[in-house]
Parts: C-alpha cells; structure tokens; sequence
C-alpha cells in the first residue's frame, strides 16, 4: 500500500516493480529481479522463465496495472510457481486508488513439502 500511496494509481507495472524493491530493501527483505528459471520440454532446453520479483526466495510478486485478475493471470502464476519450484505467488494491482492483489498457492508444491501427518 505504501507504494501505491506515493506514486498513485494507473503508472506503468515497471514502475511499480521498481519501487516495490526499494520498498521491500528498506524492510530488510532480500529481492531479486527478474531472475531466470530454464524450461525445458521433454530434454531440449526451449528458454527462460523471468518472473518480475522474487521475495526471500521464496515469493514470486507480480505487479500489475489491470482492472482485475482473470484466469490468465492465475494460470500464469501456477506456471511460474510449477517451472520455479515455488509454493506461494502474489498478484498486485497498482489500477486504483485500493491495492487488488491476490494470492496463489502451488497446491501440488504444498504437498510435497507437507509432513504426511499434517496433510
């Protein structure tokens, strides 16, 4: 929220990612940008996968500027959750005046890192 409040809605994403790191830096949390996962299809190696952030290794953050988050944008992050090994994703939406974010979990990441007691 604090970085919606300052710079206001409807700017370009890339804005907001970049003030989304300083903003996380300076509450001492450890960000990288735009880091790469390789894909692969069956073997061959076919490109990268670049999520925008990736917090505490262990958050995939996506900012974005849309009215709402539809399928598209779930199935995008199940994805990167899936390629990067990943359990959680956060969608924001810097559209309007109220933060609109949005959390995925990796479903099938969660039960492979589950105890078996607790699942």
């Amino acid at each position: 929220m604090a970085v919606l409040n300052e710079l206001k809605p409807g700017l370009d994403e890339k804005l907001y990612e970049r003030a989304l790191i300083i903003k996380l830096q300076s509450r001492g949390r450890l960000v990288e940008q735009q880091r790469q996962y390789p894909v692969y299809y069956k073997t061959h190696f076919i490109g990268n996968l670049v999520p925008d952030l990736i917090v505490d290794g262990k958050v995939i953050a996506d900012p974005k500027v849309v009215t709402g988050f539809n399928e598209t944008h779930v199935a995008q992050m199940i994805g990167y959750l899936t390629i990067s090994g990943l359990e959680v994703a956060i969608l924001l939406s810097f559209k309007n005046a109220k933060l609109d974010w949005k959390r995925i979990v990796n479903e099938k990441r969660k039960a492979q890192i589950l105890p078996e007691h607790a699942q």
